[in-house]
């Protein structure tokens, strides 16, 4: 961990002694998020906590929101966005893009676009990365070196399963996404799931499939997800994807918070152009 304080110096109490910065903690409804938010607020009883509504998402994570307000002992700023109905299939449709390998762009118009409006300059960014995605913080930081940000979960060593246990211990409900399988509680049918992740939700939620497949035959080719793997740069989309593909428990976590998007290129030293 040597490597990622020495060019992010981790935000402490001492260091904030004196100071005006907001700590600011973004609270994803995700098991991780969560323990974050609760350990900042054991260092540092002043902060801001924000949230970024958005309709994809399982009404479950508003009853989780609700009770984690209850545990941090403070509410919770939602943010939502007006432009797009805080929908990412409005998103989709109206920008005619879903994905590309770098990212997607709900993550940048419906929280990136809603935080840049809201944030201050100075504020200390508190971040749900756990002691796995190490590699990922160090990126980060590395690409956005002029940012304040608190990786509470990495200095203390905590892994996504330690998130888990500590929500679970404090008598608090798991997001339904986790009970039923899902590694993360971010919108049902995420672009940036896996070939596993997609056959899953055909089976636990068929009509957020099919309303995706029909976006998909709505934009055209350059919407589908895959590879044909057939030698002639073709794609599939959801509709062709073989039921047996992929395998959900093997697949890498699906990330999205407020700046997972700026930790690709997809945002780098090119933002999407306002549509």
């Amino acid at each position: 961990m040597e490597k990622a304080y020495h060019q992010h110096p981790s935000i402490t109490s001492q260091t904030l002694r004196g100071n005006d910065m907001r700590i600011v903690c973004q609270f994803s409804c995700g098991a991780a998020s969560a323990v974050a938010t609760k350990l900042a607020i054991s260092e540092h009883p002043q902060v801001e906590i924000i949230n970024a509504f958005l309709k994809e998402e399982h009404p479950d994570n508003r009853r989780f929101l609700s009770d984690c307000e209850g545990w941090f002992g403070q509410p919770v700023t939602t943010l939502r966005d007006d432009k797009y109905n805080a929908s990412a299939y409005e998103v989709f449709r109206r920008e005619k893009f879903i994905k590309s390998q770098s990212g997607a762009p709900c993550s940048f118009r419906l929280k990136k676009k809603m935080l840049d409006a809201w944030k201050q300059p100075g504020d200390v960014m508190v971040m749900g990365y756990t002691i796995e995605e190490k590699d990922r913080y160090e990126t980060f930081c590395e690409r956005n070196p002029t940012l304040k940000v608190d990786a509470p979960l990495i200095r203390h060593e905590l892994e996504k399963s330690d998130c888990l246990a500590i929500i679970e211990n404090a008598g608090i409900e798991i997001p339904y996404m986790y009970k039923i399988g899902y590694h993360n509680a971010n919108c049902i049918g995420c672009p940036k799931g896996g070939k596993g992740y997609w056959n899953k939700i055909k089976i636990d939620f068929p009509e957020t499939f099919n309303a995706m497949a029909e976006i998909q035959e709505d934009l055209g080719e350059g919407s589908y997800f895959w590879p044909a793997l057939t030698g002639d740069n073709k794609r599939i989309s959801l509709r062709e994807l073989p039921p047996t593909a992929g395998n959900h428990n093997s697949e890498p976590d699906i990330t999205c918070s407020f700046y997972c998007v700026m930790a690709s290129d997809f945002v780098g030293n090119q933002e999407l152009p306002e549509a």
